[in-house]
């Protein structure tokens, strides 16, 4: 008798494991709406944030126990908690609601079965665990027609993208419906190159796709200029010429869900320009909903304020009067009425809410039109997260005062300075916070000298308590671009923010592409030009101290970049030239001091060109001590990761003490 393969016998384990992981996530769910049952008789909100962070503390110990890495703890039960959050709501709406509950709904959305429109529909009926009778549409005019029609009971609107922004045309069709905004639904828009079985990126010479995914994917076909765009009226479209074309040649951009539904394959993945990529849908009804005082509701406003000085603004005040947050506004042309807009806002508040109406009442006053479009549940659930303790890595908890500079007229006084701005400015990305009482913890790699599994590189460093990477040597790489996109692609799935270091001025494109923030190294803190670009970008930056400039010389390259309208700004001291060594500079910690008493800016220092090993640590905690609120740290990924992180943690522990 042939005995069973090992592999055999361990896989069929695993599947066992899964199965029964499964079934008790279902239970799971299950007993999540039981919690939901009784939030609706005791009226409590959807969300305890508290004991959310309590089971997450309790979870992640466990893990640790059991030899789980605490990041992939959090991450995988933040997604749990979203989903019974979001299950929870759609329990509570469809019990505020009876006189809408029905076992089918007729949906309309933009395309056929497989496009991004159908997918979200599909996500969204499935979550209330109702049929779903589709009617696939060619137009937003169309959808909208459906539903006025009561040829559907929904319809549901692309409104926005992550990296494409705003679809107009949608904002356009509110203007002159009587639909209303009856909920959302945000999807993850994961974009492939669909060809059929077998085909080759080599061999395609058209691409079939919606305006929205050409350009939310330029950066991919920029690379790709010989390839033939074709226009199409939505994905499946897209998808549904390349199936029914005799040529091997043609692909379409879509999804891998969806192009499964047409039997291609995936030959490239992961095209948009950005590495978060979503696309926010809204729901529309003929009739309005009532949103459970326990959930949290989003309000959908148009309005138009007139053509007088400051009457936006005046608007506004009202809103902030009445403390509602406005979470988004938009402008559109009012047709007929040239140079007139109409402004589209979402306000977090449910509209039941008294602030709410007395701040509608007050806008009827002084606007000359404004309508509701609709309230809605809210289905952006905000992760909850831990600190650093709760991860093992121990919180700062004091910081040194901040010596005290006499105020004379702020506008006479550079924006770097504390006359200038009283507060300390912090930069913030992701996990990363630096300044305002946060001290940062970055490694820094070189991607030339980087090789082996990103995904394993960044866990470890993630492990050892880093909050970003700063990686260097991008013009020394083979492949840098190609490098860069599975490096920062494995930083984002562990929540580390990606740093480049721009050495010259020809890789700020390069770096801007892929990077949350910037690092101009000291060598190009002279270049006056490149500081002007980097001052008129969106992106976090970090600028470098050059080893032969002085305090005065570095403030005044800060200046030039705050002049130019970006205000996130990190100053990194990474030492000056000596006559100590005539090789390697020394920290200036002196300079750090200055620095500190001078201006509002966090200041982070790198001890990768400055420090021997033996002094890292030592010169790292007097840097702290001393007022810094960040550190860069050298990790040699060609040396031994695991001895060299364990030393970064043993630092970064003391430091957090």
């Amino acid at each position: 008798m042939t005995k069973p393969h090992p592999l055999n016998h361990t896989r069929e384990q695993i599947t066992a494991l899964d199965n029964e992981l499964l079934a008790l996530l279902a239970k799971r769910r299950d007993l999540s709406l039981d919690v939901a049952r009784s939030k609706e008789v005791d009226i409590r909100p959807i969300r305890d944030t508290q004991r959310e962070k309590e089971l997450l503390a309790r979870l992640v110990q466990q893990g640790r126990e059991q030899g789980l890495d605490a990041h992939y703890v959090l991450s995988l039960y933040q997604s749990i908690i979203e989903d019974s959050v979001l299950n929870q709501q759609a329990y509570l709406q469809s019990r505020a609601n009876p006189d809408l509950q029905k076992q089918q709904y007729s949906i309309a959305y933009l395309g056929a079965r497989g496009s991004y429109s159908y997918l979200a529909a599909t996500r969204y009926c499935e979550r209330r665990q109702v049929t779903m009778h589709d009617l696939g549409c060619k137009s937003f005019d169309e959808i909208v027609q459906a539903v006025e029609s009561g040829h559907a009971d929904y319809g549901f609107l692309p409104i926005e993208n992550t990296s494409s922004g705003s679809i107009n045309e949608v904002y356009d069709v509110l203007q002159h419906t009587s639909l209303a905004i009856v909920g959302e639904t945000t999807i993850e828009v994961g974009h492939c190159l669909l060809a059929k079985p077998g085909c080759t990126l080599k061999q395609i010479k058209t691409v079939y796709a919606h305006p929205q995914p050409i350009s939310q994917c330029s950066r991919f076909l920029s690379q790709h200029g010989n390839v033939k765009l074709e226009y199409c009226s939505s994905s499946a479209e897209a998808m549904e010429k390349v199936t029914e074309s005799q040529d091997d040649s043609v692909a379409a951009i879509g999804s891998a869900e969806g192009g499964a539904l047409y039997q291609l394959e995936a030959i490239e993945q992961e095209l948009a320009n950005q590495k978060i990529n979503q696309s926010r849908f809204i729901v529309v009804a003929r009739k309005a909903i009532a949103v459970p005082s326990q959930l949290p509701a989003k309000s959908t406003l148009i309005m138009a304020t007139g053509q007088k000085p400051g009457a936006l603004v005046e608007a506004l005040l009202v809103l902030k009067a009445h403390n509602l947050n406005m979470s988004k506004l938009e402008s559109r042309p009012i047709p007929g009425t040239p140079w007139e807009e109409m402004f589209y806002l979402d306000l977090d508040a449910n509209l039941a809410d008294e602030s709410m109406q007395k701040a509608l009442k007050e806008l009827e006053r002084i606007t000359r039109f404004i309508k509701v479009l609709g309230c809605y549940p809210c289905e952006t659930v905000s992760p909850t997260q831990l600190t650093n303790s709760q991860l093992m890595i121990e919180p700062t908890t004091s910081r040194q005062p901040q010596p005290l500079t006499s105020v004379t007229s702020q506008t006479e006084q550079p924006r770097y300075s504390k006359a200038n701005k009283h507060t300390a400015t912090e930069v913030v990305h992701g996990l990363l916070a630096i300044g305002s009482q946060h001290f940062g913890a970055i490694a820094q790699i070189d991607l030339a000298a980087t090789s082996g599994s990103a995904n394993q590189i960044a866990s470890q460093i993630k492990e050892a308590g880093f909050q970003g990477v700063n990686i260097t040597g991008i013009s020394q790489a083979l492949d840098a671009d190609m490098q860069l996109s599975d490096l920062t692609r494995a930083l984002s799935q562990f929540d580390l923010a990606c740093i480049i270091a721009v050495e010259q001025e020809l890789d700020l494109k390069l770096a801007s592409d892929h990077a949350d923030l910037l690092l101009i190294t000291g060598k190009e803190m002279f270049n006056k030009p490149l500081l002007k670009k980097v001052g008129a970008m969106h992106s976090p930056i970090i600028l470098e101290r050059n080893t032969m400039a002085s305090v005065e010389e570095f403030l005044s390259a800060a200046e030039t970049i705050l002049t130019k309208g970006n205000q996130q700004l990190v100053l990194c001291e990474s030492g000056i030239r000596t006559f100590n060594d005539a090789l390697m500079p020394a920290l200036d910690l002196a300079g750090l001091v200055n620095i500190k008493a001078l201006s509002h800016l966090p200041v982070i220092i790198n001890t990768s060109y400055a420090c021997a090993p033996a002094t890292v640590n030592a010169q790292s905690l007097a840097a702290k001590q001393l007022g810094a609120d960040g550190l860069i740290s050298l990790i040699d990924a060609t040396q031994d990761l695991p001895t060299q992180l364990q030393q970064h943690n043993i630092t970064l522990r003391a430091i957090y003490q």
